[in-house]
């Protein structure tokens, strides 16, 4: 009997699509799959009946012989930050818990119509703020992976630790994502999955929790590339709805994937050897190298001086763009409202914000609000911008010189949970390698490399020139075929 948790996207629409097996029992398998790994916390909350729903749909199309689709039979978890017409969504917040919408996100519509149905919403970093998942009001997600010796539960990475846990413990075949900082990129690394964050604006933001707006991207997060590309074209295309919805056609990525890099030259940034890097992802830098040359490409060195200047000034454009964001958030529309006796509506914003964020969104909201005060501006805030234009400036000119960059996705393997939350520095670091595409709104992408002496996985990163997913892809399949990582974790919950 197959064991459909153990298919991937690709697998499961061929395999419904050629009578081999039902989207139904698919679905009932990955149903079955969610509900008994609870312990991972990784889904907020799960929608049963519209996976087998979008199934039946499926199997009924089928059936009549329509298509169906570039998703059809595929289950998958949708990231709470998504809004899902009449299913909560959060944004792992207590200020909307019990908001639901009466619409839909684009990305989510456009993944329902392309056949796959959804397992639940995924638990995540509070408004996507986070890079180890413990900053969610429904409590820390835990990685399926164990650190060789212990038994501490271990950081999935963040914001998308709730997608990036459920796809490695194999409850979930696909998840959507969202990267403002590297937050689909690093969890896949910590995970031992692939992710890529697309060029800014191929995926609508409409209908998605809105962090910091000229940086947030969707994008998909599975266990090989291919399904990657699969979910990719499923998710991007033009959104008239948003205003930075890049109007260009969705090329077809699947078709076009290849693993031969034959005239293709690979950047390496030699600013990205920075102090503080663990020795296991070093080497495995090298090894990624060497499967690139293996695959045809040139390895040629690039610099990206404006590098160590990109984590400030990421952290300071994002919470700006947070804080005027998250004004929303008052009492008086949607979501909590905490009114004490006698308050005024000064009192009820403050009650209402100080009981519905957490610790962390209040420190980037006091951050933002700070950096875009009268006095600090142009001090902050107008020399942050300044900087990103450096870093997308260095991307240009190092992308005359090479197509693709090869560079570690995360400077250390995933830590156990609890380890850096008295250090927020440290745990900013997480995205030091990761922010510079951000800023820049390059396609990037993480992909599963190695497993390291304590036998947890390690990622690569690709960044690739605007617009050019494929580059990326391309690159990440050589890697993937070369590596072979065939690695997942024990289960123990």
């Amino acid at each position: 009997m197959t064991d459909f948790t153990q298919l991937g996207v690709k697998q499961i629409r061929d395999g419904v699509a050629g009578g081999d097996f039902t989207a139904r029992e698919v679905a009932e398998s990955f149903n079955a799959a969610v509900a008994a790994a609870a312990e991972l916390n990784a889904f907020i909350v799960t929608t049963p009946d519209h996976a087998l729903a979008a199934a039946d749909a499926t199997d009924a199309k089928r059936a009549k012989g329509e298509d169906l689709g570039k998703m059809g039979g595929v289950p998958i978890g949708m990231k709470d930050l998504f809004a899902t017409k009449g299913v909560q969504t959060t944004a792992a917040s207590h200020i909307l818990e019990g908001f639901k919408p009466e619409y839909e996100s684009t990305v989510s519509q456009k993944l329902w119509d392309a056949g796959a149905g959804m397992l639940g919403k995924l638990n995540l970093d509070q408004f996507a703020m986070g890079s180890s998942n413990e900053t969610s009001y429904f409590g820390n997600v835990n990685s399926p992976w164990k650190k060789a010796g212990t038994n501490a539960a271990m950081s999935p990475g963040g914001s998308s630790g709730g997608s990036s846990s459920a796809v490695a413990a194999r409850i979930a075949p696909a998840a959507t994502g969202t990267d403002t900082g590297g937050s689909i990129r690093q969890p896949a690394a910590f995970t031992g999955i692939c992710g890529i964050k697309p060029t800014y604006g191929r995926c609508s933001r409409w209908g998605v929790v809105a962090f910091a707006s000229s940086l947030d991207q969707a994008g998909p997060m599975a266990r090989s590339v291919e399904d990657c590309a699969i979910m990719l074209e499923a998710m991007a295309g033009f959104d008239p709805k948003d205003a930075t919805s890049l109007q260009m056609d969705v090329p077809n990525w699947e078709a076009a994937l290849s693993a031969d890099l034959k005239g293709k030259k690979v950047g390496i940034p030699r600013e990205y050897r920075m102090d503080g890097t663990d020795q296991a992802i070093l080497d495995s830098w090298e090894q990624g190298k060497a499967m690139l040359r293996d695959a045809g490409a040139e390895i040629v060195d690039v610099s990206l001086p404006h590098t160590k200047y990109a984590l400030p000034a990421y952290y300071i454009i994002a919470p700006a763009e947070a804080s005027s964001n998250l004004a929303r958030y008052d009492g008086v529309r949607y979501g909590l409202r905490d009114l004490p006796e006698g308050a005024g509506l000064q009192d009820m914003y403050a009650a209402t914000r100080a009981a519905g964020f957490g610790d962390e969104v209040k420190r980037r909201v006091l951050i933002g609000t700070y950096v875009l005060s009268a006095g600090f501006y142009d001090a902050y805030y107008t020399q942050a911008q300044k900087i990103r234009t450096l870093v997308a400036q260095d991307f240009e000119k190092a992308f005359e010189q090479c197509d693709v960059i090869l560079a570690p996705t995360t400077p250390t393997a995933s830590f156990p949970l609890g380890s850096l939350n008295d250090d927020p520095l440290t745990m900013y670091l997480n995205d030091v390698f990761a922010v510079p595409a951000s800023l820049a709104g390059l396609p990037a992408m993480s992909v599963p490399a190695t497993i390291n002496s304590d036998g947890l996985p390690l990622g690569l990163q690709l960044v690739g020139k605007p617009f050019d997913e494929q580059g990326v892809l391309n690159a990440g399949l050589a890697i993937q075929q070369r590596a072979g990582f065939e690695a997942q974790p024990e289960k123990w919950w």
